[in-house]
């Protein structure tokens, strides 16, 4: 049976599958310590072997699938709409114009001299602090208490770990060599297993029987505390249920700099705090499951474009240069969040950082995360972001991802037996790879992955470990498929984890999608809407016109089904109704409610009569669906994007500007203006991967109602018809800013398209300000701003009152002294105990520790790198999880009273931002310190009945009140001058403000 015979008719009463200066100091430090593999790793050819194609159910070419999303050459499709070359880019112009024809190759053989002499291309800009300060050694795990028990169990089975074992347990065994995008090796000797690696922030990829949640884009759009736990926890049971041991989410990087970044929608929103409140939020709810959660992408990897080596023809990914200030009050801070959360695992990125690789970045790896944090789990890299070998595993990496080197499916690994090599020559201190492992074993143990009765051994000891193939769709398959090994099994058992009755998930997706919806217009009160058609307000024939049908058009690509929502792989097409962006992020939909669908059963068909135009194209006049003959219009447009190894319709990755694709601004215009020949009220619905720009028709008069209704997941449909007739109260906040040109988001908001170094460089001058801090530094008038979102009724916020709890003193207490980590010792073991065992059967590709002979172990002096010999001291803005304990003291209180002055029960978002004081000099250069206007620090959603009241409280921390002083390398709270205390509905609309 197949996957999609077990989609088919799998849950009653749904629609079918279709429808349903932080980094290195030098270039050498980054790329000369590769262990036992040498210079020749910097020579390897690009390009790939070609693959076996893989087909889906629907018979058509699948994708590889790949957490992050970085496809084999070989595999992608190439055909007129899916093209990722850096040359197709360049040379997109009219090629029968001489002109044009002469400058495309110039630009060409540029790029080919850039992609083939780095050396010929100087920088245009230096990064603004240099390149990354060293930070040696990686602090140990172990030295917090709430990890403690964790910590004894894993030193107590480590201790029994072989090298090859404890090497076993760092490597990952290959792409697609088992069943999830990403396996460790075992130590079954002492009772590890394997651990299933599984995609993503969404719900869970390439699984059958699972949730298409919203997107964490329409999470961050609830403000709703609750429902982000509540997410969470659904996607850490269903991850469970399906034998995932480490669920690679929630993503918090990108921060959303750029508004057209790819794949800013698998974050929160565009600011911190309402990051790491959604994150560590979504972190309990899938470790109280017993899953491992992931932070990731850490860090500042805020574009598609030259995130990663040989992706867009260069060999180096980009390098995003950040100030140390910058990197801890915006990029840094939603992870500070996830550690205090108690994350398990953080997955480094691929871009570099001050041109050093994230995933080999000791400054970033070892003396912020790991020590200024206090993070106790492993370090994972994203999928083959790790470019190093030794020089990883000593900046803090502990677990390379899927273990291939660096090419996709080489089964030469940078670790495995070159790890094994590195430990048994002295090369890798047995401390380091000992702190690795048991890093990884301690989270095994913190989640209580240890616990038979919920995590079941797998086999042949018992009916545990993953139940489903990432690459295969019928029961049947292959066990390794990435290898030689034609072995067959069961390998998809088609557990259903959606969950049943009040319990489906499904219920759950609606209601989160429908909070995401944010109402941005509502011009005459036309929504919510009557499901008999005629609301007894603005008929235009009085009583005349109740006795006929309500006409109702419904135009655009985007309300309906499409081809089906699967029918591109990972999404990566717009095409139908966009309830998902494209990428490793994306999930198979088990089905998809169109609004189309939705509206069919809202309406009342007895007195309202539905005519539809499925295409961006408006029929011919007179038709059916002519917007003349409707006494409503309802238009729906789209704007997609995603993760940067998928191109469609000319977009890859980062969308090309912010406008509705596909037309979409025309169909809005002619719809609008022609709607009951021009008086009749038009409402448009728009989907998007982030902020959409609205100027081309906002103002149209015909525009009465505008929903921007994010990414919304399978419920889509449903969702949205609960907002449109006031089921539920319109209750969405706008995650980021809706500017009325991407030009309004500055200079630090434009995507880097073209290279401009051999090493593209995407220097972060702008600093704090992006989003609402930019267009409230620069004045700009946004059209929609940060927080902002209409209800069906009103509040009214009175009596606020800031509570003083601890007084002012500008620096956190001492770092406070944590407990000693596990100790283990230090003697190499023989390199014979590393060989292969006797008779082994070795699977090609596959990645295993062992090495072939004792006479591959060589003497010699490593150059180990500038600064590991000088050790560094401990952050004093460390000492606990998050950062030093004291960050997290609440100073104030503010409390506010919100009622329902309205006429129905609706949720009111209570903002609470802080503004600086001013004049603040820093004490360590004698400088005024430059503040944005105003920052949020707080938000509580509440839900209140008819004329109820309630107070709602906010507590500020010493960070909330703090700044980054880089000088003294802690949070320094200003002592002189008052805070401004801000309460509001949104960054522009604070009613009631205090000093503090």
């Amino acid at each position: 049976m197949s996957r999609q015979d077990k989609f088919d008719g799998s849950r009653e009463g749904l629609l079918s599958a279709q429808e349903g200066a932080p980094l290195r100091t030098s270039s050498e430090e980054a790329f000369g310590s590769f262990s036992e593999l040498g210079q020749e790793l910097y020579d390897l050819d690009p390009l790939e072997r070609e693959k076996p194609e893989y087909k889906a159910h629907d018979g058509q070419q699948r994708r590889p699938r790949l957490e992050s999303g970085v496809s084999p050459p070989s595999y992608k499709t190439k055909n007129h709409s899916q093209q990722t070359s850096l040359l197709w880019k360049l040379g997109r112009c009219l090629w029968p114009h001489s002109t044009c024809l002469i400058i495309a190759i110039i630009l060409i053989v540029g790029a080919l001299l850039l992609i083939g002499g780095g050396g010929l291309w100087v920088y245009k800009s230096a990064p603004r602090d240099g390149q990354s300060p060293p930070w040696y050694p990686t602090p140990k795990g172990g030295t917090v208490k709430s990890w403690q028990e964790s910590y004894q169990k894993a030193e107590a089975m480590v201790k029994e770990m072989s090298l090859v074992e404890k090497v076993n347990v760092t490597t990952g065994t290959g792409w697609m060599s088992n069943m999830c995008v990403g396996t460790t090796g075992p130590a079954n000797r002492v009772g590890f297993p394997s651990l299933c690696l599984q995609d993503g922030p969404l719900g869970l990829r390439f699984v059958d029987h699972a949730t298409a949640f919203p997107a964490a884009l329409t999470v961050g759009a609830t403000w709703n505390r609750d429902l982000m736990y509540r997410r969470g926890r659904a996607h850490g049971l269903e991850a469970r249920l399906k034998g995932v041991n480490v669920l690679l989410g929630p993503s918090m990087g990108p921060l959303g700099r750029m508004p057209a970044g790819g794949r800013n929608w698998e974050g929160f929103g565009s600011d911190p705090v309402l990051q790491g409140v959604a994150a560590a939020l979504t972190i309990k709810g899938i470790q109280d499951e017993g899953v491992i959660a992931t932070a990731k992408h850490y860090i500042a990897n805020e574009q598609e474009h030259f995130r990663q080596s040989f992706e867009w023809g260069l060999p180096n990914a980009m390098s995003s240069n950040v100030d140390d200030r910058t990197l801890h009050e915006l990029y840094l801070w939603p992870f500070a969040d996830s550690v205090r959360a108690g994350v398990a695992s953080v997955m480094c990125s691929y871009n570099m950082v001050n041109n050093s690789y994230a995933c080999a970045n000791s400054k970033l790896l070892n003396g912020i995360l790991k020590d200024e944090l206090g993070f106790q789990g492993f370090v994972q890299s994203d999928w083959l972001a790790q470019r190093s070998g030794v020089a990883s595993a000593l900046a803090g990496l502990d677990m390379t991802m899927p273990g291939d080197g660096l090419r996709w499916m080489d089964g030469n690994s940078l670790w495995g037996p070159h790890l094994t090599r590195a430990a048994l020559n002295g090369s890798l201190p047995t401390e380091r790879l000992d702190d690795m492992v048991t890093r990884t074993v301690a989270a095994w143990y913190q989640l209580g992955q240890d616990d038979k009765s919920r995590w079941p051994a797998p086999p042949p000891e018992g009916d545990g470990g993953p139940n489903f193939s990432s690459w295969a769709d019928e029961e049947e398959g292959l066990v390794h498929p990435g290898t030689d090994d034609m072995t067959t099994a069961v390998v998809n058992k088609f557990i259903d984890v959606q969950g049943e009755g009040k319990d489906f998930h499904g219920r759950l997706a609606k209601e989160i999608a429908a909070e995401g919806t944010v109402l941005v217009k509502n011009e005459g009160n036309i929504l919510p809407l009557s499901r008999d058609g005629w609301s007894g307000e603005g008929i235009p024939n009085g009583a005349a016109d109740l006795q006929k049908k309500y006409h109702v058009g419904i135009y655009g690509e985007d309300a309906g089904p499409g081809r089906g929502p699967n029918v591109c792989p990972d999404r990566g097409c717009n095409q139908g109704t966009l309830a998902s962006g494209w990428g490793s992020g994306a999930v198979e939909f088990p089905y998809l409610v169109t609004p189309l669908k939705a509206l069919e059963s809202a309406f009342d068909l007895d007195s309202v009569n539905l005519s539809v135009s499925l295409n961006n194209e408006l029929q011919a006049k007179g038709s059916a669906s002519d917007p003349e003959k409707q006494d409503l219009c309802m238009v729906f447009i789209n704007s997609d994007g995603g993760e940067g190894y998928i191109a469609s319709d000319g977009i890859h990755g980062d969308r090309n500007d912010l406008y509705p694709q596909k037309d979409g601004d025309k169909l809005v215009q002619k719809v609008a203006k022609t709607c009951g020949t021009g008086y009749r009220p038009t409402i448009v619905v728009v989907h998007a991967v982030g902020p959409v720009v609205l100027e081309r028709w906002i103002d149209l008069p015909g525009v009465k109602a505008v929903l921007l209704a994010n990414l919304p997941g399978e419920e889509s449909g449903n969702a949205l018809v609960d907002v449109l007739f006031g089921k539920i109260d319109a209750s969405g906040r706008l995650p980021y800013t809706v500017g009325k040109s991407l030009d309004d988001y500055g200079p630090g908001g434009q995507i880097l398209y073209y290279p401009n170094a051999a090493i593209p460089q995407q220097n972060f001058a702008e600093g704090l300000y992006i989003d609402y801090r930019h267009f409230d530094q620069q004045s700009i008038t946004p059209r929609y701003e940060f927080g902002f979102g209409l209800s069906y009724t009103t509040f009214d916020l009175s009596d606020l009152r800031l509570t003083t709890l601890k007084p002012k003193s500008a620096l956190p207490d001492p770092r406070p002294q944590g407990i000693s980590p596990p100790s283990y010792p230090t003697t190499i073991p023989h390199a014979a105990t590393a060989l292969f065992p006797p008779g082994f059967r070795k699977l090609q590709k596959y990645v295993y520790p062992y090495i072939g002979s004792v006479s591959e172990i060589k003497s010699g002096s490593y150059p180990y790198p500038a600064g590991y010999s000088t050790p560094q001291p401990p952050s004093p803005a460390g000492g606990g999880e998050g950062g030093n304990p004291s960050l997290y003291d609440v100073h104030v209180v503010v409390n506010v009273t919100v009622t329902n002055t309205g006429s129905r029960p609706g949720k009111e978002v209570v903002q609470v931002y802080v503004s600086f004081p001013e004049d603040v000099v820093d004490a360590e250069t004698g400088e005024v310190v430059d503040f944005p206007v105003r920052v949020l620090r707080g938000f509580e959603k509440v839900e209140l009945a008819v004329g109820e009241s309630r107070v709602v409280s906010v507590g500020l921390t010493r960070r909330d009140l703090s700044w980054w002083c880089a000088r003294r390398g802690n949070w320094v709270l200003p002592t002189e001058g008052v805070f401004t205390v801000s309460v509001g509905r949104s960054s522009r609309d604070l009613r009631l403000s205090g000093e503090w």
